[in-house]
């Protein structure tokens, strides 16, 4: 009972960051990537602050999970191969893949990195600790159940389309163009670009909802809530950037959700 209260404070913690970060987001666009501030303390370098701020995902959720007396049954242990597989990507390969142009400073401030992994722990404490522990619905049986098989049609759709959308990112510069240092940016084309300037974004919003559906707990929603709170306001932000930095920039591309928004 004392570790279930413990859970629900963290748990209602959690949910208040996500308001201040949903306000912090609205007046101040994330320090990194385009939006690189020297004025926001030390700035890495994107690789770096990448995998450590999503390095505690990864770690605290398999600690969290290990702890929990249904660690070792089947549905928690599907939840466990694909959080793993998620921040096997996003934490080391997606990092590892990036292409910055030789020498050019840090664009990673060490502000994003500080608050990232305090919401990578509580990421992976809310969500291990529910999969592991406290989802006592998480048994066999769920496996059948419509939430279930919904969440994870649409986790896997955004996960391949956050994918996709990074490769198509990642290709619009040169080897060449990263060897001789120049900063040079392009209009991407294809997959989501074909409907939205986000659909990154978008896909980590599909695969997080999803997950939130498949897991039925309140760590799925905290992600969700979280990832929501400081990505559309950064999505608005970027197709502004695109439609002032490129005057034959595409005007039926939505900003996040096609057709729509």
């Amino acid at each position: 009972m004392e570790h279930l209260l413990t859970y629900q404070n963290i748990m209602w913690f959690s949910f208040i960051l996500v308001g201040f970060v949903f306000i912090a987001s609205l007046f101040v666009d994330s320090p990194f990537g385009k939006f690189a501030s020297d004025k926001m303390g030390i700035n890495l370098g994107p690789r770096l602050g990448w995998f450590l701020m999503e390095l505690p995902a990864m770690l605290g959720f398999i600690y969290f999970y290990s702890q929990g007396q249904n660690a070792t049954n089947l549905v928690p242990l599907f939840f466990l191969f694909v959080w793993v597989v998620h921040y096997l990507n996003r934490g080391f390969i997606f990092p590892y893949l990036i292409r910055s142009p030789k020498n050019v400073r840090g664009n990673f401030s060490i502000s994003v990195v500080v608050m990232g992994l305090l919401v990578t722990t509580l990421h992976g404490y809310l969500n291990g600790s529910w999969v592991a522990n406290y989802g006592d619905h998480l048994t066999n049986s769920w496996l059948s159940d419509p939430r279930f098989i919904i969440g994870i049609i649409m986790y896997y759709a955004g996960f391949f389309l956050n994918i996709h959308s990074d490769y198509i990112i990642r290709n619009l510069r040169s080897k060449e163009e990263i060897k001789s240092g120049d900063k040079i940016y392009r209009i991407p084309f294809g997959g989501g670009f074909k409907f939205v300037s986000n659909p990154s974004y978008l896909g980590e919003l599909l695969a997080f909802s999803g997950f939130a559906i498949a897991t039925w707990g309140p760590g799925g929603i905290f992600v969700l809530l979280i990832s929501a709170a400081n990505l559309i306001p950064r999505s608005f932000a970027t197709h502004r950037w695109y439609k002032e930095k490129f005057e034959n920039y595409p005007k039926n591309r939505k900003v996040l959700i096609p057709f729509l928004i």
